[in-house]
């Protein structure tokens, strides 16, 4: 048998839960493109089935709703930076100016964590010689420092995955005949909601089934209030 370890590529600790973050964040950024273009360019359709005015909504809608999207992840995300910005510099001059006390804190931290308190004083005194913030960063405040939320990638991608979801129902609403394009686009966007809602259960290691269910019923019902709404108005002239 040989000595040497098995390599092992599985990600751990921050670096899988980022991932799966940034894949809730795409997989939701899709379905609120999705569902807000279909509920727009059907309600439209059913006003009216002129192909420039289903492609003058629908075009609206996708950058309003991209922008809008990307601006918000922006502001939020800046916010949440700022917040663990803020955290590392209290921590730093926590450090600076009481250490011992710090490392009697990592030492609490670490024994809530299952270590007798004698083995857990040896690893904090470990931490603390290596890399005193870091190692107070990330057990005591959550936080990778290597690692901090960006902004502008958040605003970048809730703007592709919002644009992506919403190409959809913009291209199943102008593209086929007239007498195809209602029909085509609901039968696109409730496949396209299923698939979101299975990939958002999996993502979260959820029942699958009440996820889509949930996903479709409530895609159907954005767009069948629009197109009732969006028929209304065309019937009495408005």
């Amino acid at each position: 048998m040989s000595d040497q370890a098995p390599e092992h590529d599985e990600a751990h600790g921050g670096a899988l839960a980022s991932r799966l973050n940034w894949l809730r964040a795409a997989v939701l950024g899709a379905n609120d493109g999705i569902v807000s273009t279909a509920g727009l360019v059907v309600g439209v359709a059913g006003a009216t089935g002129d192909r420039g005015t289903l492609l003058t909504a629908g075009l609206a809608g996708l950058l309003a709703g991209s922008m809008s999207m990307a601006a918000g992840e922006y502001v939020s995300v800046s916010t949440q930076r700022d917040s663990e910005k803020a955290a590392l510099a209290m921590e730093k001059r926590e450090l600076r100016e009481q250490p011992e006390a710090e490392l009697v804190e990592l030492t609490g931290l670490l024994e809530e964590r299952g270590l007798s308190r004698d083995v857990a004083r040896e690893a904090a005194q470990q931490l603390t010689e290596r890399d005193a913030l870091r190692a107070h960063a990330r057990v005591e405040l959550g936080i990778d420092p290597d690692a901090l939320t960006n902004p502008w990638h958040a605003a970048w991608a809730s703007f592709v995955a919002f644009t992506a979801g919403a190409l959809l129902p913009l291209l199943a609403i102008v593209l086929p005949p007239a007498d195809w394009r209602l029909a085509v686009t609901v039968v696109s966007v409730l496949g396209a909601l299923a698939l979101t809602g299975w990939s958002g259960a999996r993502l979260g290691s959820a029942a699958v089934r009440p996820a889509v269910v949930r996903n479709v019923g409530g895609g159907a019902m954005a767009m069948a209030v629009t197109h009732g709404a969006g028929a209304l108005l065309g019937a009495v002239g408005v």
